[in-house]
């Protein structure tokens, strides 16, 4: 009899818990055509039936409810080995690049991201310039276009839209007072739209987006925000609509190579998941209490 691979009974594992192919998709990767067809393959190596097969899923038989808790031991025991070589080599890192807010979304919700159960870290790396992942500098990325290299896929999470933002019920007595992030740091689109459009009402420049938000908060001016950031702050409120031409796309971006790495795998599908629950937001779809 062919020997069974640690894999074969890991992806079983996988269909056992998700209760079908659709189930154990997301955990590896592999589409269901090819998952149903391993598992016929692990049933004839073994020589017993594993599944009841229904249009409802993927029900164990008595044989695979036994394979399934002599698993549970040999998973148990393939995480205490893990641990141990982790503690002799350091954790694998997940290296993130996202820009300010996206950062800041993720430190945030990081707990769903990376947990203490998780055998990986994370390196975020925050700034305005585009993520590159060509020679490995991160693992993903998030972007506001579809990338164009061969070796990176993604995964699109809807639009994200901006306006200006001031301190609610604020009103200035004389002309109104812009705050921009200086001119020879602004890269993206929203943060030239004030030196391309309200030039001569900037009151303030700072060094780094992150300071239009604290000193919008403070009552010291007017600044143009994503508005996923602006419209979750109660004490903020929109100046205008939204300013339609910086609306964009996002995408998650990872290597082709890599993207099926299980860290990997497991930080996109959260962040996929976290960034699309938030679709509306992004997109200027203004909460309730607004």
């Amino acid at each position: 009899m062919k020997n069974t691979t640690w894999d074969s009974y890991r992806l079983f594992l996988d269909v056992a818990r998700g209760g079908g192919l659709t189930g154990a998709v997301a955990s590896s990767g592999l589409s269901p055509a090819t998952i149903g067809r391993r598992m016929l393959e692990l049933e004839g190596q073994i020589g017993r039936p594993l599944f009841e097969r229904s249009q409802a899923g993927y029900a164990l038989t008595g044989d695979g409810q036994a394979l399934f808790d002599q698993l549970l031991e040999m998973e148990a025991a393939a995480r205490k080995v893990d641990s141990w070589q982790r503690d002799a080599q350091g954790a694998s890192i997940v290296r993130i690049a996202a820009g300010t807010w996206v950062g800041w979304l993720l430190s945030q919700n990081m707990p769903t991201i990376c947990s203490e159960r998780d055998g990986f870290r994370i390196d975020l790396h925050l700034g305005e310039r585009r993520a590159s992942l060509a020679h490995r500098e991160s693992d993903i990325g998030i972007r506001a276009f579809e990338p164009e290299e061969t070796n990176l896929a993604a995964i699109k999470t809807g639009d994200v839209a901006y306006a200006a933002y001031q301190a609610r019920n604020m009103r200035f007595s004389g002309p109104p007072r812009w705050i921009a992030v200086a001119e020879e740091e602004a890269i993206s689109a929203y943060l030239r739209w004030p030196h391309q459009n309200k030039r001569e009402e900037i009151a303030f420049t700072v060094s780094r987006p992150r300071s239009l938000y604290d000193l919008v908060l403070a009552g010291s001016g007017i600044a143009v925000l994503p508005c996923f950031v602006g419209d979750q702050e109660p004490r903020l409120e929109r100046v205008g609509e939204e300013i339609s031409e910086l609306r964009h796309r996002q995408w998650i971006v990872m290597n082709n190579a890599d993207r099926h790495r299980r860290e990997i795998r497991t930080v996109v599908d959260r962040m996929a998941k976290l960034l699309k629950s938030h679709a509306e937001l992004f997109a200027g779809k203004r909460p309730t209490y607004l």
